[in-house]
């Protein structure tokens, strides 16, 4: 939901330069840590996670146009010196098989990784305030605002970018002209579109009608192109639809982990010598 799907060419120049170099830095600041610090045992954990994350992103819920991402869940497990490396992995692997731009690769890792540092940031307060014993409540809490920021800063780029192509967007049931839902399983619920090249590499298939379903696909895209302040509206009204069930999936996942491998989410969420909550004993947390 919070990554940028649009292909080359959409951005300006100086706007998608300002992100590869962000993400450049950030990533080569952030992997010279890892080396410095030994991370090399947390290095299946991020192929893991980076798969997890890919599978996920390339998910569609149908009816509110939403995917999810697991970012949080990333951010909770890998901490803040693994997760963008995590988020280039990614979403450089979705742009070689044609989800998102090649050129937007560096602004959608600095997209990602703000959900994931937010993510890590907020469980790590909300742990100590809880206690370990409520880790899924706490995985819950942190979800949803770390994904409504990068939203934010989702909408912020394509102002930056100047509106126009950059707000044409799958809205799922959600008519964009009047803001009403309009049989919202007339397409399904969910779609998978990892090895999916494409919304029209299923008409090449159909010899006469790839023309006319091309044309009618084009004037479509036409219809969803909004303006700034409409494309924030529709993210931001789909959007929380969306928060709320990954917020769900990620407590589900986290209370599991906390329940069976406490340490995987309390050795990096209560690092640094904090002192520690209630409900810390050794071994499962119920």
């Amino acid at each position: 939901m919070s990554h940028i799907h649009i292909p080359d060419g959409v951005l300006p120049v100086w706007l998608w330069l300002i992100g590869w170099i962000g993400a450049a830095i950030l990533v080569g600041v952030m992997g010279r840590i890892a080396l410095a610090d030994d991370y090399r045992r947390k290095v299946p954990m991020l192929g893991v996670i980076a798969a997890l994350m890919m599978v996920a992103m390339s998910s569609e819920i149908i009816p509110i146009a939403y995917h999810i991402n697991l970012t949080v869940l990333g951010g909770i497990l890998l901490g803040p010196v693994l997760s963008p490396i995590a988020a280039f992995i990614v979403v450089t692997t979705l742009a070689l098989i044609g989800h998102g731009g090649v050129t937007v690769i560096g602004l959608n890792t600095i997209v990602i990784f703000s959900e994931m540092l937010v993510g890590w940031i907020l469980f790590r307060a909300l742990i100590g305030l809880f206690g370990k014993g409520r880790a899924s409540i706490a995985a819950f809490a942190t979800t949803i605002p770390s994904l409504a920021l990068s939203t934010l800063l989702l909408v912020g780029i394509v102002w930056l970018g100047g509106g126009g192509d950059l707000t044409a967007r799958e809205t799922g049931a959600l008519d964009p002209g009047n803001m009403r839902f309009e049989n919202p399983f007339g397409d399904g619920v969910f779609k998978l579109k990892l090895l999916d090249d494409g919304a029209h590499g299923h008409d090449q298939e159909h010899g006469h009608e790839h023309e006319h379903d091309h044309a009618h696909d084009h004037a479509h895209e036409e219809e969803k192109t909004l303006s700034v302040t409409r494309f924030a509206t529709v993210v931001f009204t789909l959007g929380p639809i969306g928060w709320l069930l990954e917020g769900l999936i990620i407590a589900a996942i986290i209370g599991f982990i906390a329940q069976a491998r406490p340490s995987l989410v309390f050795e990096g969420a209560l690092s640094g010598g904090r002192h520690s909550p209630p409900g810390d004993e050794t071994g499962p947390h119920r």
